[in-house]
């Protein structure tokens, strides 16, 4: 047997072309399907755990996908507006607490999420670099988002305008960075977190002033903005000299988010809080995520079947374009196969060789995908984490 071996390696070592081709085609039909069954068992795995870790998500009436999409992951163009009003109703409720989100702006491609303190303990996000947020301009960074930009505490970052061709919005605001998250492998990794009040800032809703201009009086009826080209500044900046300046004008009550992460006292106060919203009169909705991301899941599998269908498919291909060689061989083979039934080796012992060659090269096919498995494995958490994060 090593003989027929050592025939069949010395052959498949010299035609190196059709050998390479064979091993290409027969490990990626082994690579490709089981790769992307893994991709998708791990994309699974990862959208379902942070949507049940997240009880309850309230936000304006609309795309459902949309809102919890964008309560979980910081993703897609974000809902209508709901009002802190929304916040205050659950927290008097007693039946659930609140944590509001407003994530309608970017820094540098990256969103900025405004959120309370409670946000942190709920997600069991923890400083690695720096300290929290201390004053209204503050922003802590995600590990990964820190990484990519290169920034720390000390540094600053500018917000990004939502329509740069608005010359009357407000003016990017330029924060202050004062800590860098531990590495979540979440969503949590590629957001720019600050308080509300800073998003509100951002927003326009509220504002500071040059002291030096002795416009200091936060009285709405009596404050007034100067249309001067001095005040047209090309960014806004919260330090020690105008902190005491900066205002917001309105009713808190009216000031916007964007979603709400509701967490109920227990599963009866959850279905007593989400019957409160069921009525058409309410201007907001209440889901359970993980009953929306289960929903797209079912799409996932959908689309899984149809890789399934083409796993078989291109399974079926490569077999017959392996049979097709193989025969080509045979013929093109053929003096030499006759040469050495004459020599005394047995049709058997020939046709052994053949079976050690298609062998050799299904078991270095076999190694190959192992090998790429393996590193897509190690690789794929993080490339899922920055796909759905």
């Amino acid at each position: 047997m090593s003989g027929t071996f050592r025939l069949a390696r010395r052959y498949i070592g010299y035609h190196r072309v059709r050998t390479a081709i064979l091993l290409a085609c027969i490990a990626l039909t082994i690579y490709l399907p089981v790769a992307t069954r893994l991709g998708i068992n791990q994309f699974q795995r990862r959208a379902i755990r942070r949507a049940q870790s997240t009880p309850l998500v309230i936000g304006a009436k609309g795309s459902r996908f949309g809102l919890v999409i964008h309560a979980l992951h910081f993703r897609g163009d974000p809902p209508e507006a709901i009002t802190m009003a929304e916040v205050d109703g659950v927290d008097e409720s007693g039946l659930a607490e609140a944590i509001p989100l407003l994530a309608r702006f970017q820094a540098r491609g990256h969103t900025i999420a405004g959120t309370t303190a409670r946000y942190y303990e709920f997600r069991q996000l923890s400083i690695a670099r720096g300290g929290p947020l201390k004053r209204l301009g503050d922003c802590v960074l995600g590990a990964r988002v820190a990484r990519v930009l290169g920034l720390g505490p000390g540094d600053r970052l500018l917000s990004e305008p939502e329509n740069v061709f608005d010359l009357t919005g407000p003016s990017p605001l330029n924060m202050s960075v004062v800590g860098v998250l531990n590495p979540a492998r979440s969503a949590d990794d590629d957001a720019v977190f600050t308080d509300l009040r800073t998003t509100w800032l951002i927003q326009g809703i509220g504002h500071g002033h040059d002291p030096l201009s002795g416009e200091t009086d936060s009285d709405d009826q009596q404050h007034q903005h100067k249309a001067s080209k001095a005040n047209l500044v090309q960014s806004a900046e919260v330090n020690d000299e105008n902190l005491h300046t900066f205002h917001f004008h309105g009713e808190p009550d009216t000031f916007p988010l964007t979603a709400i992460i509701a967490l109920p006292r227990d599963e009866k106060s959850e279905t007593l809080l989400m019957g409160q919203y069921l009525s058409q009169e309410t201007a907001a909705q209440a889901l359970k995520p993980v009953d929306v991301v289960g929903e797209l899941m079912e799409i996932v599998l959908r689309v899984r079947r149809l890789f399934d269908i083409g796993t078989v498919l291109m399974g079926l291909v490569t077999a017959l374009l392996v049979a097709l060689v193989m025969l080509l061989s045979l013929r093109l083979r053929s003096a030499e196969m006759e040469m050495m039934f004459k020599l005394g080796c047995s049709r058997t012992t020939i046709l052994r060789i053949q079976a050690a060659e298609l062998g050799l090269v299904l078991a270095v096919s076999m190694m190959i995908a192992a090998v790429f498995l393996i590193g897509t494995a190690a690789i794929l958490p993080s490339l899922i984490d920055r796909l759905i994060g």
